[in-house]
């Protein structure tokens, strides 16, 4: 008996035992034709099993993000300004860090709290100024520099 046999047994005998009546619900159980199709089953030592569907794994955050959002254009504008956050609060803690110095140490040299610092270096902050990123770079002996590039279209 193959498993989709199996199954549409298992189908029957229920149907027989409920009356065609689901037992909590109390719903009719609807025909074969109206229910969606399942993946498709194999035999695994005597017992059924589901295939799982085969797709392509990958680690890269991006690609994933591609597969979800697929082609809606609002949800893919808010990825991007959320990415443009992280990589700015990233960018922060990371030259902090580099210049062996606290948030505390670093508010100071800025002329601010910590607080502000903490807030910066946090990838859901929104508010950050070119004038702070100036400062801190300043107050790091960096240089601050941004660049436009052509969008895709």
């Amino acid at each position: 008996m193959t498993c989709e046999d199996e199954t549409a047994e298992r189908k029957t005998m229920r149907m027989e035992r409920t009356n065609g009546m689901r037992e909590r619900s109390q719903k009719p159980i609807l025909p074969e034709h109206f229910v969606a199709k399942k993946p498709s089953t194999e035999t695994q030592n005597g017992m059924c099993m589901r295939k799982k569907q085969a797709m392509a794994k990958t680690k890269n955050a991006l690609r994933i993000l591609d597969r979800i959002t697929g082609d809606d254009p609002d949800l893919k504008q808010m990825i991007e300004e959320e990415t443009i956050n992280a990589q700015v609060a990233r960018m922060i803690y990371e030259v902090r860090t580099r210049a062996g110095l606290t948030q505390q140490e670093l508010a100071r040299l800025v002329g601010t709290k910590q607080p502000v610092i903490a807030r910066l270096e946090d990838a859901d902050y929104e508010g950050h100024s070119l004038s702070m990123l100036q400062r801190i770079a300043t107050a790091l002996n960096q240089r601050l520099e941004i660049h436009l590039v052509p969008g895709a279209r």
